[in-house]
């Protein structure tokens, strides 16, 4: 299968193309080797997966505080890459004219969601346990949001949906109640694009990361996993 390390991150194809694209969003530890295999584990399923790293102009990356990391992050920059990256990989050999869709774990999974309502050309979109609020958990700041960084919440974002969305979740998640679950539900229904919302009752947060086993849960994985792939197959043209 090739692989390359790019101006943008990772990318996996399977060189035998043309295959539907997917931005793939790290969660807040960056672009791991467990990102990197589940780009691989994508790219076999017929897809051309772009894993984007989001702290490649960091001198060094040293965390302390995951909330304290993400909330300082600039979601108007990161969403900037996650366009170039649609850009980049929608032109790129691999994809051949095909469609491009992202998804993204923990916090890749709030800018997944973030970019299903604020980037152009996206075909279809898969969160995993993002982060929905700023009003409590990992990125509730006590002193309250800096809007240049944090112009809105990923809840407050869902008017500007602009392609199909699948998104999962854990009902024992620690950093995502399931009060943030339930507005999700509601602010989607409420608005016209085809979406779903899975909540698995025995699995917590990072339920798909092997690496993991405090986290890891086998049996939801597998199913999430292959639901998200005939998903995106189906939604990416």
């Amino acid at each position: 299968m090739p692989t390359e390390d790019c101006e943008l991150g990772y990318l996996a194809h399977t060189g035998a193309g043309p295959n539907r694209g997917v931005v793939m969003i790290h969660d807040v530890w960056g672009l791991s080797d467990h990102t990197r295999d589940l780009a691989r584990r994508m790219a076999a399923e017929d897809f051309a997966v772009l894993a984007i790293d989001l702290y490649r102009r960091e001198a060094e990356v040293k965390i302390e505080d995951p909330g304290a990391w993400m909330r300082a992050l600039s979601d108007v920059q990161v969403l900037e890459d996650i366009q170039a990256a649609a850009e980049f990989l929608a032109a790129h050999p691999s994809t051949g004219g095909h469609g491009v869709g992202v998804t993204g774990f923990c916090m890749g999974g709030t800018y997944a969601l973030l970019a299903a309502c604020g980037c152009r050309g996206l075909s279809a979109a898969v969160p995993f346990y993002g982060l929905l609020s700023h009003e409590h958990g990992l990125l509730h700041d006590p002193a309250g949001s800096d809007p240049t960084r944090k112009p809105r919440e990923p809840l407050a974002a869902l008017a500007d949906l602009s392609c199909p969305l699948l998104c999962f979740f854990g009902a024992q998640d620690e950093y995502v109640p399931l009060s943030d679950v339930d507005l999700l539900r509601e602010r989607l229904a409420a608005g016209d694009k085809e979406s779903e919302v899975v909540v698995y009752p025995n699995a917590g947060h990072a339920f798909m990361n092997d690496t993991r086993s405090d986290a890891y849960r086998a049996e939801e994985a597998e199913e999430a996993w292959a639901r998200s792939l005939a998903f995106l197959q189906e939604r990416i043209p």
